[in-house]
């Protein structure tokens, strides 16, 4: 048996399709954006001259184009087909990106990051939209945990890689965006657009909204913002937990997030299994929910490394798994000839809760720091991070459970 056969089950065979593995590249460079520059957040506070809670900005103006701009490019690639939509992401979240190694000038660099954060929309939900036209059923389950797992290796080797190079230099992890160049001429070249009667049809704002409308579907979409919630307060903060109060280096932060990646990639690979072995995805949720959470809660808490270590693995796996169900049971719902759309306004949704999480964050502890101190600011800020997303997790799980329930005895 296959080293992949035994990680992902009978299914793993969906990697001979040449199309699903240019996606497997694009997804190499998909996670760039935040998984990168995590770990240098606390070395570029001197380097910009801003303060711990305007350094949030940095995230936030990544992730902010997304909310408007994912619902567009969404409609657009199921016009005008994925290819020219995944070329053009990637050509400019790539040249964006390592524009960043060349200015100091804050204003400039969260231009630059915006503009990058407007190539994502791009790159990732057109390649969960793209595995979806390839693939149906427990197979597209598969296929979406094997793209994640791919994510997964991305995150684990990045953040690392970044936290050496910034003690050589701040800008040297910067160069790495420019992968993303060399990925655009791949896909411009080889990448075979997927088959569907989606091109077939205009803009269907009308179709979108009434989909929208249903109760499951939108539940579903609030749930959606509770993996990128939990991942983003991880990521955000983590640097500061690791080297101002854990007494580690960039280095080690990024240790920690490439840690917490190999734990998500390997939860990932296991949603083919879930969804064939449960009759439906609400306990594998709760308990991948529960444990990004708790993970989460032990990373603030953390007295120590080997503590806030553990964490980020619980972390990790539980993000893995609900953020890949949750793009698995989007696809599987969406209309075909609106897939590209509905992906994308689930990636929408988990954008607003990935850039108000920095933000909110930030507030926070700005308002705390002078009656609690910086440390119990952030830490405190963390924990209630993670109560905001259990309980939207929870409620929005249990609700489009209960949806499927009542329409299936009606």
């Amino acid at each position: 048996m296959s080293v992949t056969k035994r990680l992902a089950g009978d299914d793993a065979d969906v990697l001979a399709d040449p199309r699903f593995r240019v996606i497997l590249l694009g997804s190499v460079v998909s996670p760039m954006g935040a998984s990168l520059v995590s770990p240098l957040l606390d070395s570029l506070i001197p380097v910009y001259g801003v303060s711990e809670a305007r350094i949030g900005l940095v995230m936030a103006a990544f992730t902010a184009p997304a909310i408007v701009a994912i619902p567009l490019v969404g409609l657009v690639s199921d016009r005008y087909g994925r290819k020219p939509v995944l070329t053009a992401g990637l050509a400019t979240f790539g040249a964006a990106g390592a524009g960043l190694a060349f200015t100091t000038d804050f204003r400039i660099v969260v231009a630059l990051r915006l503009l990058q954060g407007v190539g994502f929309t791009g790159i990732a939900p057109v390649l969960i939209a793209a595995t979806g036209d390839l693939f149906a059923g427990d197979r597209e389950a598969t296929a979406q945990g094997l793209r994640f797992g791919t994510v997964g290796l991305s995150l684990a080797v990045f953040p690392v890689l970044a936290g050496l190079l910034v003690t050589l230099a701040w800008q040297y992890p910067f160069i790495l965006f420019a992968l993303g160049l060399p990925a655009a001429v791949v896909v411009h070249l080889w990448f075979e657009e997927p088959t569907t009667d989606a091109n077939d049809h205009g803009l269907d704002w009308r179709r979108l909204a009434a989909v929208l409308g249903t109760p499951r579907i939108a539940l579903v979409l609030l749930g959606r913002t509770v993996p990128s919630i939990v991942w983003f307060g991880f990521l955000t903060y983590n640097s500061i937990v690791v080297v101002r109060f854990l007494g580690g280096t960039p280095g080690t932060a990024g240790a920690l997030v490439g840690t917490a990646s190999v734990a998500s990639s390997i939860g990932g690979a296991q949603v083919g299994r879930l969804t064939a072995g449960f009759e439906t995805r609400r306990l594998p949720l709760l308990v991948g929910t529960a444990a990004s959470g708790v993970g989460l809660g032990g990373v603030a808490l953390a007295p120590s490394l080997p503590v806030a270590g553990a964490g980020a693995v619980v972390v990790g796996a539980g993000f893995g798994v609900v953020l890949t169900l949750y793009r698995s049971t989007i696809s599987t719902l969406a209309p075909e000839r609106l897939r590209g759309s509905l992906v994308s306004v689930g990636e929408s949704a988990g954008r607003i809760g990935s850039t108000l999480t920095p933000v909110a964050m930030g507030a926070v502890v700005a308002v705390a720091t002078p009656r609690y101190g910086f440390e119990a600011a952030v830490r405190g800020t963390l924990v209630g991070v993670v109560g905001v997303a259990m309980a939207v997790g929870v409620v929005a799980i249990v609700l489009a459970d209960r949806h499927v329930t009542l329409a299936a005895d009606g």
